[in-house]
């Protein structure tokens, strides 16, 4: 039943646990004196509770964001594969085959799989797809911008359906969603 067990609704959250995770999603590196004062708790609290968010597996970890442009990489490619039957990619390689490669998903519907992809050049992309194209048919579309990225994991709020659409631009601060 370990799997039953590992999905977790947002309601095994609380208030206080929003607070900290909304805290350190924006800035990981926030000292427990100050997160504590942010969120008006004691330092030794604010640890405990993070630790067991830790232990829960609702904190898997803590990283550096860097830009992949100024690294190096501005090209970004969303890659569509199907893969033949004999060479799935998903069976057959591994992360370090592909280090371009930095998210893969796996699909339903006519495509297997659906790879991001960040390369430094049009031909090292070039490049990447003939050995991506290895494994079967692709339909490959290069990210020319992107207009909204937020990778936050946000509290779902009940007095806003999940079926509701709201755009995808931020709004400034006060401002409220028109029906007009």
């Amino acid at each position: 039943m370990e799997g039953v067990n590992s999905l977790r609704s947002e309601n095994d959250l609380d208030d206080l646990d929003w607070k900290l995770l909304d805290e350190l999603q924006a800035d990981a590196r926030l000292s427990y004196n100050e997160l504590a004062r942010r969120v008006h708790l004691s330092a030794p609290a604010v640890a405990d509770r993070i630790r067991r968010l830790e232990r829960r597996g609702v904190i898997v970890g803590y990283q550096a964001q860097i830009d992949p442009v100024a690294a190096g990489f501005p090209i970004q490619a969303y890659i569509e594969l199907r893969c033949a039957p004999s060479s799935c990619l998903l069976k057959s390689s591994a992360a370090e085959d592909y280090p371009e490669v930095v998210e893969v998903d796996k699909l339903s519907g006519q495509h297997c799989s659906m790879l991001k992809v960040r390369a430094s050049s049009l031909a090292h992309l070039e490049g990447v797809l003939e050995q991506i194209g290895k494994h079967g048919q692709m339909d490959t579309h290069i990210v020319l911008s992107t207009q909204y990225h937020d990778p936050r994991v946000r509290r779902n709020h009940p007095d806003r359906p999940v079926t509701a659409s709201t755009g995808w631009t931020r709004r400034p601060a006060g401002t409220a969603n028109s029906t007009e």
